[in-house]
Formats: C-alpha cells, sequence, structure tokens
C-alpha cells in the first residue's frame, strides 16, 4: 500500500489531501498553522471529521533531524490505510534540507510539491514518518473491572454469604503462599455488582457493615473477658501445660538460680567481712540474676507465632531483652563496683574473717565454672550447626542468649579470681587499698561485657547484613537460572534464629520468558490465530490476550525461583525478589 500527500499552499495556510483531491473540504479539511521560531518550524494539523492528525515538523538544518508525522484514531473507522506501516516521504527541489519556504510578498504560492513513497528508499532531506498508533485508553481512579478479590474479603467486605458467591464467575489464579498452588478469586466488579443485588443500596451496606463491625467488637470483649476469666482459673487451680520447651531454658534457668545462690552468700560474706571486693562480686551476682531473668522472658516471646501486627515474627525480642541485659550490668554491676571501690579508697576501712570470704569464693569459683562449662558446650554446638567458628559465633552473636551467659559466666569467674588475689593481698599487707582496687577492677570487668552486649545487639536490631560468602552464594544461585539477566540491589538481612531475610531487584531475560510461555502452547493454534487477524481491533486482543498471559507466566518464574531458592537454603525464610 502507497500513500502520498500533496500540499497545497494558500497565503500562510496549507491543505493536505491524500491521494490528490478527493473529497477535500469533508474528510481531510486541514489547517496547518506554520510557526517559525528560532531555527524550528512548528505545525499543527487538525483534522475534523472523524480522524485526528498531530504533526510535529522540526527543520532538517537541526542535526538533519527527520520530520516526523503521527497519526491517532478516536475511533475504529477508516484506520485500515495505515495500520501497522511506516512509510518515508521525501522531495527533492532547490530547497532541499532547508526550511520550508513560506508564501511570498506578492502573495503567490509555492509549486505544489508532491511527496510519494517512491521516491527514495532512504530518508533525506525534509522526511515524513507515518505511524499508526492506537488511542491511549483512559482510566479512572477507581477502575475495577479486572481487579481480583478473595472469597474471604468479598464476605467480610461485602457482608455476603459464600452460597452467594457460587454464582459469580470464579478464576483461578497462582497462589502467593507456598502450600497452595492456586486458588479461586472473583471480580471485584461481580462482587460489587452482586452487594447491590444483596442489599439494594450502598447505604443498606454501609449500614450492615456497621452493624457487623460492633458485633465484633462486643465478641472481643466478651473473648478478652473469658480469657481473664481462664487466667484467673488456671492460677488458683493449678496449670499444668508447659508452654515452652524445658531444654531451651536449661542453659538460661540454671545459672539463674546459681548466680541467686551465689548471691545471697557472697552478700552474707560481705556484711561478715565487710570487703569491697565481696561486695562487688555480690552485686555482680544480682546483676547477672536479674539480667538472665530478663533474657529467659525475651526467649518467651520471641517462640511467640507471627499475627497480623507482627507479620514476622518476635524473634527481635531476643535481642532487645540481652541489649536491656547489656544496660542493667553496666548499670547495676559495674556502677555499684566503681562507687564502693572509689568509696574504699577515700574512706579505707579494716578487714576481718576473711576466712568466710575465701571459702564462699571458693565454692562461687566452682559454680560459675560449671556453668561457663556448659555455656562453653552449648555454643560450641550452635557454631558447628550454622558452619561457624567459635570465635566468629561469639562475635557475630548468632545466639544472643547463649552469649549473654558466656560472657556473664566468663565475667564472673574472672571477677571471683580477681576478687580473691586483690582480698589475699590486703591479707598478706594489711592494707585495704588492695581490696577497693579489687571492686574497681570487677566494675572495670563489668563495664566491659556490658559494652560488648549493648553493641552486638544494637548491631542485630540495626538488620546486620549475613556473611559476604552466603550472600555472594545465594546470588550466583539466582543468576545461573537462565531466565534471569542480572541481578542488583541484593539485601540479605539476619533475622535471629537462623532466619535470613532475602531481597533482590531480578532482570529477567524476556525471551526466555516469552519461550516458557510458547513451550506450553500449541504453536499452530497461535499461527492460525495470526493468520485471522485482519483488523487493528483483532489484533490488539490477540496481542492482549497473550500479553496476559505472558505476564503469568512471568510471576510464575518469580514463584518458582522464590521456592528453589527456600529450598536449597532452609535458612532463608522470607524471599522479595522484584522485577527490575
Amino acid at each position: 500500500m502507497v500513500l502520498s500527500f500533496k500540499i497545497i499552499w494558500i497565503h500562510d495556510c496549507c491543505a493536505i489531501s491524500l491521494d490528490g483531491n478527493r473529497i477535500l473540504t469533508e474528510i481531510f479539511a486541514c489547517y496547518i498553522r506554520l510557526l517559525k521560531q528560532a531555527d524550528m518550524l512548528v505545525v499543527l494539523l487538525f483534522v475534523f471529521e472523524f480522524r485526528t492528525l498531530a504533526v510535529c515538523v522540526q527543520d532538517g538544518d537541526m542535526g538533519g533531524k527527520s520530520h516526523s508525522l503521527w497519526l491517532c484514531f478516536p475511533d475504529h473507522r477508516g484506520t485500515s490505510f495505515t495500520w501497522a506501516r511506516v512509510h518515508y516521504y521525501s522531495a527533492d527541489g532547490s530547497n532541499k534540507g532547508g526550511p520550508a519556504r513560506l508564501p511570498g510578498p506578492d502573495g503567490t504560492s509555492p509549486p505544489d510539491r508532491v511527496f510519494t513513497a517512491q521516491a527514495s528508499k532512504e530518508p533525506s532531506g525534509n522526511c515524513i514518518i507515518v505511524r499508526a498508533v492506537l488511542k491511549k485508553r483512559e482510566y479512572g481512579s477507581r477502575y475495577t473491572q479486572n481487579n481480583f478479590i478473595t472469597a474471604v474479603r468479598a464476605m467480610n467486605e461485602f457482608c455476603l454469604k459464600l452460597s452467594d458467591l457460587e454464582q459469580l464467575r470464579k478464576i483461578r489464579r497462582r497462589s502467593p503462599h507456598d502450600d497452595t498452588e492456586a486458588f479461586t478469586v472473583f471480580l471485584r466488579s461481580d462482587v460489587e455488582a452482586k452487594a447491590l443485588d444483596v442489599w439494594g443500596s450502598m447505604e443498606a451496606l454501609a449500614r450492615e457493615r456497621k452493624h457487623r463491625k460492633e458485633e465484633e467488637m462486643e465478641y472481643k470483649e466478651n473473648l478478652f473477658r473469658n480469657q481473664q476469666l481462664l487466667k484467673e482459673y488456671k492460677d488458683f487451680w493449678g496449670n499444668t501445660k508447659v508452654s515452652v520447651n524445658v531444654c531451651l531454658f536449661l542453659h538460661i534457668c540454671s545459672p539463674e538460680v546459681i548466680n541467686g545462690l551465689n548471691f545471697f552468700f557472697k552478700l552474707l560474706a560481705w556484711v561478715h567481712t565487710g570487703s569491697a571486693s565481696m561486695f562487688s562480686e555480690a552485686i555482680h551476682s544480682l546483676a547477672d540474676t536479674a539480667n538472665q531473668a530478663l533474657l529467659a522472658l525475651g526467649i518467651i516471646q520471641s517462640v511467640r507465632n507471627p499475627d497480623p501486627i507482627h507479620p514476622y515474627g518476635f524473634t527481635n525480642m531476643r535481642y532487645i531483652s540481652s541489649l536491656i541485659s547489656g544496660v542493667g550490668i553496666f548499670m547495676m554491676g559495674a556502677g555499684l563496683s566503681w562507687y564502693h571501690g572509689i568509696i574504699g579508697l577515700l574512706h579505707p576501712h579494716p578487714i576481718e574473717s576473711l576466712i568466710w570470704a575465701y571459702c564462699i569464693l571458693a565454692g562461687s569459683l566452682v559454680s560459675e565454672g560449671a556453668t561457663l562449662l556448659v555455656a562453653i558446650n552449648e555454643i560450641k554446638k550452635s557454631a558447628h550447626k550454622q558452619g561457624a567458628s567459635f570465635y566468629d559465633y561469639v562475635m557475630q552473636s548468632r545466639d544472643p542468649s547463649t552469649n549473654v551467659v558466656l560472657l556473664e559466666d566468663a565475667a564472673a569467674v574472672l571477677g571471683v579470681v580477681l576478687a580473691a588475689g586483690c582480698m589475699g593481698l590486703t591479707s598478706l599487707t594489711g592494707n585495704p587499698y588492695y581490696d577497693s582496687l579489687g571492686s574497681l577492677g570487677v566494675g572495670t570487668l563489668l563495664g566491659t561485657v556490658s559494652a560488648f552486649l549493648i553493641y552486638t545487639n544494637t548491631q542485630a536490631l540495626l538488620g546486620r547484613s549475613i556473611q559476604a560468602e552466603h550472600m555472594q552464594k545465594l546470588t550466583e544461585f539466582l543468576e545461573s537460572d537462565p531466565a534471569v539477566r542480572a541481578i542488583h540491589d541484593v539485601k540479605a538481612t539476619d533475622m535471629g534464629l537462623s532466619k535470613v531475610r532475602f531481597k533482590a531487584e531480578v532482570d529477567f531475560d524476556g525471551r526466555v520468558v516469552t519461550r516458557s510461555y510458547l513451550e506450553k502452547q500449541d504453536i499452530e493454534q497461535i499461527l492460525t490465530e495470526i493468520q485471522q487477524v485482519k483488523t487493528p481491533e483483532e489484533l490488539e486482543a490477540f496481542m492482549l490476550k497473550h500479553g496476559e498471559n505472558i505476564i503469568d507466566t512471568l510471576g510464575a518464574e518469580v514463584d518458582r525461583l522464590e521456592k528453589e531458592l527456600k529450598q536449597r537454603n532452609p535458612e532463608v525464610r522470607h524471599v522479595d525478589l522484584e522485577i527490575l
């Protein structure tokens, strides 16, 4: 098909006719206003009746760029002559490559120029590119023609019954959950129409929603009241249900009981001897007891199941309790030890009956040493499961509950040795300053431990990244997939309790995704559909049909990659792959 344009100059305006002079006034009543601004020639073209042409012409002197003519059709009449073809039109003349000539002062117009597709194979001079484009569809702010809604949302938001939904169109879509492959959804427009049919009007639907909300609030109040009564009943008659695994508290509760006993006996020894070092050790044991109780509370909270308000669970409660534990050690342990040591230096007093203090310190050394060995064994087991060394596991605080016990017990053992040494120097020399220096030394030791706990748990709460080797392993797995071109903006954070959250921007290979879709289709059937396409409307319907299916295939590829990534790396619990 060949198109030709004829430009007729009429003073400061011109008209364009298709194929010469056919129905010029009725179909192609064109008015062109030429505006010369700097080196730019702008043409505004308006076509009445049933076509609208938008033209932007740039002067040929501007870098040799060709002129473009865009055809936009408000409806589907008369669109067959330019659908999906691009034609180049050029003209030869003395003004080749220069700006268009305007009519002269005498009112005569330049000779007619006929633009035809056969003039040249390559565009030269002033060229016009003709393209057919579809009219842009305007979507309102509440376009719900293709929005899907689940059955639960339909019943909750529109106050419908399951029997009402049985009469609507059902659509099977990919499930966003791992436990199911597909689930049934409904068109939101169908649900809205059904709700109006059931309730009669939007006002009646709003009244029903308000009534159900009031009933829900009353149900929650009754449920809360019954839970309180059940709790009181269990508190009165006893609750035999074990809420948390006993093994989980083995290395937490045992040190707590031991530290409580140590605090009691050390406090008696301080009252009997007046030793500043013994007072620091008593405060040390009290701080350990209180902080391990906080840690046990954090473990109880961390094993709770996720809820709508906390969709990722409560695993960070371990880090929060460990952080509070570090602050408590610094305030109670280090602060009071430093205070008592300074008071001993300013106001020294003699120490008596140190034999009782030595016996209690010996018993404390045995108990604290046994607890320290238990903590070391627990950390070795956890580090072996994670594939990390003992030192790396402690420094990265993979398990704060075990690390707190380890550091507190290590500090307790060193504190007992330091206190015993300073008390021994005081016994040998009779100088009470050594005992006060021992109190300052224990306080410094506690301050160092608390600073380490505060730093490591703060880093964990801020969203610490996983090890670089592990992240590289996850990235290489995704990049090895044929459907993936590149991976960008990778973020993998440790959520605690051996849980990792992975996020990445994925650049998919469109050809591979399209081929994956075509492999599941009947190519002969698609070819038959292509051959039956005769009009732009049929072409649009064909492209929309297969385009939607290809988008679904792309979503299925994302689900496949997320599932395989979780299967190969069990520690990865949450995967967010964004299409780039």
